[in-house]
Parts: C-alpha cells; structure tokens; sequence
C-alpha cells in the first residue's frame, strides 16, 4: 500500500510526514531530476504502508518540474493524504477538487487548525465532507494534534481499499 501525501508548498506535509513515519526516512531525488521527495514507512494495523512525501505542486495541470512529477506519482499512489493550510482553505483547495477527480480515495488534512482558530475562521467539517464527499481531519502537524483520527480514517480507508483490490 502507497500513501501520498499532497498539497501545496507549505503547508506542512513534511511535518506531518515526520509525524507519520518517525525516523525512518529516505530522500531522494525523482529519476532524471533534482527533485527531492521522502520516502518512509508506517505500521497501519497488521501491516507496513509506504508513506511518501509528494513535491509540493498548486495543481495537476503542471507549470513546474515539481507538479510533473506529482501527477507522475499519483499514477503510483493507492490512497492520498490532501494536506492543506486551514488559514488559506480556498487556495488549497483548487488541488482538492482535482485530485477527487481522479478517483483515487483522498482524505483531507486540515492543518494548520490551530492558526485558523486563533485567526477567527471558521470551517465547517461536515459540510465540506458532504459536499466533497471525502472525510476532512483537523490537524496541527507540529504538536501531533489530529494524527491518532487521520491515521484511523486512514486505516479504515487503507482496508476498503484492500477489499477492492481483492473482490
């Protein structure tokens, strides 16, 4: 299983990835580039996931080496963490709504939550979550705030997929 952690430039997937994997970090440059992106590893229920750190990309219509590369991981990825900054919801979510057009099962990580609280904005989970119809998480990537319900949603998300796969 691949899991992909997306979103725009700053946004904290790096912290979050750091808090997914621990130490246990590769980085590499993507073929043929100078590209960097991380590769780990987390136990989800019994078994291991390969966790991998996407370049940062604003949209899956490429304008960077950067964004090739993203879509180019994509074709790889089995299930996608949408990371996104909570204080600036409308950017970051033009790369939300194209990678649910994708098909591949996205789970959306609002970080940077505490920062939009104490910034007076206000996101309605559920209703984002009935209109796109993927699950939303708040997060703080930093202090750990959010990770043990991303990484349930995950693992629930993880076993329907695995049950696809085989049925």
């Amino acid at each position: 299983m691949r899991i992909l952690l997306m979103g725009n430039p700053n946004v904290g997937k790096s912290a979050l990835f750091s808090r997914l994997t621990g130490v246990n970090v590769i980085v590499s440059n993507y073929p043929g580039t100078t590209v960097e992106f991380k590769k780990g590893t987390m136990r989800l229920g019994e078994q291991w996931v390969e966790v991998i750190d996407v370049p940062g990309a604003y949209t899956l219509e490429p304008t960077t080496k950067a964004e090739e590369i993203a879509i180019e991981m994509l074709k790889n990825g089995d299930v996608v963490i949408n990371v996104v900054d909570a204080t600036n919801l409308e950017r970051n979510l033009y790369l939300t709504l194209q990678l649910l057009e994708r098909k591949i099962p996205v789970i959306v990580a609002l970080n940077i939550w505490d920062e939009a609280k104490h910034k007076g904005i206000l996101i309605d989970v559920e209703r984002l979550e009935k209109l796109l119809n993927t699950p939303f998480v708040p997060t703080v990537a930093i202090t750990g705030e959010g990770i043990k319900e991303l990484v349930s949603m995950l693992s629930r998300l993880c076993s329907v997929k695995a049950q696809t796969k085989r049925g």
